[in-house]
């Protein structure tokens, strides 16, 4: 039996070798969809039924700890051991997304299964660890519906990335009340781990009864500045744009146009938050823009530069921020469900509405054209590939990247500003790259680490989401959450 596994087992990874399907494939995201039911919905909340409709009742499971099992066995396994009592489960399980390949399988060139490779991280609450594994599954379409038919776990090890423990994160139920407690509809996570999107996990309600599903879209309020950074820096690299070029050549805005102070601006100075500008015009009794001090000379945060080099950056290309975007950012990194402006293309059935504290909804923004500074809207899972592209200089010189990542300006508490994202010193030459966003129901922020390749991102739908922010850093980040935690409360 162990040879015929074993030959099975390199029968398959041979010939998936020779026909991994596009991530952006009908049969990926199929496949991915079907593996998101199957764990996501019926492994992690004990759905029984979401498993007796996945499973084929041909099913062959393998456990490199367990043993072999069919449909019956598994079932009856799930439903006395893992699912016994639902409020203390012991095992979680959850993909990591970047490690999944899908190839299909035909016969006579009609498309009969398909091969998923993977890895997953689960959690025993028994042994207080987390861990993770590989796996192989096939999936087979029977009478036109797809069931799992084999499947393959092995390779189970202690994750030794895990940070710290927190009960909270040891079952749902938990993290829904807690959720609940701090007022927050909707949380998103990204974990970032040796340079990988390693977990997505959503929680809450997108709507009332409705669970807020993996890909949920969230207006990211002031996490649009890095993405508009990183579209200036990637033009830079290019040669198509100067850093430290005064802007005015390109836009001049007629509230400060007979100040000679506008010729000081360049890219640099914006990016940095040194502009002079408030944070936005209406905030001024007389709504104009103007300079509050001399460019260049401090720190000041202002949306009203991001604004002011999107006009430059237009003027210059006439092209519209969002298509700069799409050509130097999205379309690249396939973040098909990022964008400045609101269209028909939105998915309002994925939409986190955003709230006050006392739960009372917020109009949803849509802007017609692009805000610089302000609403993007994304998904965790977009943006945390756009981080790891940002952690990996993709697009951007080694000039560039080692500028963006300088401090040029003190800022707030003994933090630095680069270009385009905040500076923690973390100490022993260990730093982070940080944003954060804050709008009427919208609380987020992230934070990268260059160096350990890792990366946490935080997004929630609510005025109160940051009262879930000290918890979450240090479960997540461990010690590195901790400094971070400190120097933003001392």
């Amino acid at each position: 039996m162990k040879k015929q596994l074993f030959i099975l087992f390199i029968t398959l990874t041979t010939f998936s070798a020779l026909a991994q399907v596009d991530k952006n494939s009908d049969l990926y995201k199929t496949i991915f969809a079907k593996d998101s039911l199957l764990f996501e919905v019926g492994f992690n909340t004990c759905d029984i039924k979401q498993f007796e409709n996945l499973l084929s009742d041909n099913l062959k499971f393998y456990h490199d700890k367990d043993g072999i099992s069919d449909k019956t066995k598994f079932l009856i396994d799930l439903k006395k051991g893992i699912c016994n009592n639902q409020a203390n489960r012991q095992v979680k399980r959850f993909l990591v997304k970047e490690s999944t390949e899908i190839f299909p399988l035909y016969k006579n060139d009609a498309l009969y299964g398909a091969v998923q490779n993977g890895e997953h991280m689960f959690s025993e609450k028994r042994e207080s660890q987390a861990g993770i594994a590989r796996f192989t599954n096939v999936w087979q379409l029977e009478n036109g519906e797809w069931k799992l038919a084999t499947s393959f776990s092995f390779d189970h090890q202690a994750d030794e990335n895990k940070k710290t423990e927190n009960p909270i994160f040891d079952n749902d139920v938990e993290i829904e009340k807690w959720l609940n407690e701090n007022k927050v509809p909707t949380l998103g996570i990204g974990v970032i781990e040796n340079g990988k999107l390693q977990q997505v996990k959503v929680f809450g309600e997108i709507a009332k009864g409705i669970s807020a599903p993996y890909n949920t879209i969230f207006n990211v309020a002031s996490l649009t500045k890095p993405v508009t950074a990183i579209v200036a820096l990637k033009l830079v690299s290019l040669g198509k744009w100067n850093l430290d070029e005064p802007v005015y050549k390109y836009w001049t805005d007629p509230d400060i146009a007979n100040d000679p102070r506008n010729k000081k601006l360049t890219t640099r100075i914006i990016l940095s938050h040194q502009t002079g500008f408030p944070n936005w015009r209406w905030m001024n009794e007389n709504k104009k823009l103007d300079f509050q001090f001399d460019p260049g000379t401090k720190y000041q945060y202002s949306g009203e530069g991001m604004e002011y080099l999107r006009k430059a950056l237009e003027k210059k290309f006439n092209k519209s921020l969002q298509q700069l975007a799409c050509e130097l950012v999205f379309q690249p990194l396939k973040m098909t469900d990022t964008r400045y402006v609101w269209g028909k293309n939105v998915d309002t059935t994925r939409l986190a509405i955003g709230y006050d504290k006392d739960g009372k909804e917020y109009e949803t923004v849509k802007n017609k054209t692009p805000n610089a500074a302000d609403d993007l809207l994304t998904t965790i899972e977009d943006y945390g590939i756009f981080l790891i592209s940002v952690m990996n200089g993709d697009g951007l010189t080694k000039e560039v990247f080692d500028e963006m990542t300088t401090n040029q300006v003190a800022s707030t508490k003994g933090k630095h500003f680069g270009l385009g994202f905040e500076i923690y010193d973390l100490g022993n030459g260990e730093y982070t790259l940080s944003h954060g966003g804050s709008d009427n129901g919208v609380q987020t922020i992230v934070f990268i680490f260059p160096k350990t390749r890792q990366g946490l991102l935080i997004f929630t739908n609510s005025d109160t989401g940051v009262s879930v922010y000290e918890t979450l850093l240090k479960h997540y980040l461990g010690h590195y959450g901790q400094k971070i935690f400190d120097i933003e409360t001392k």
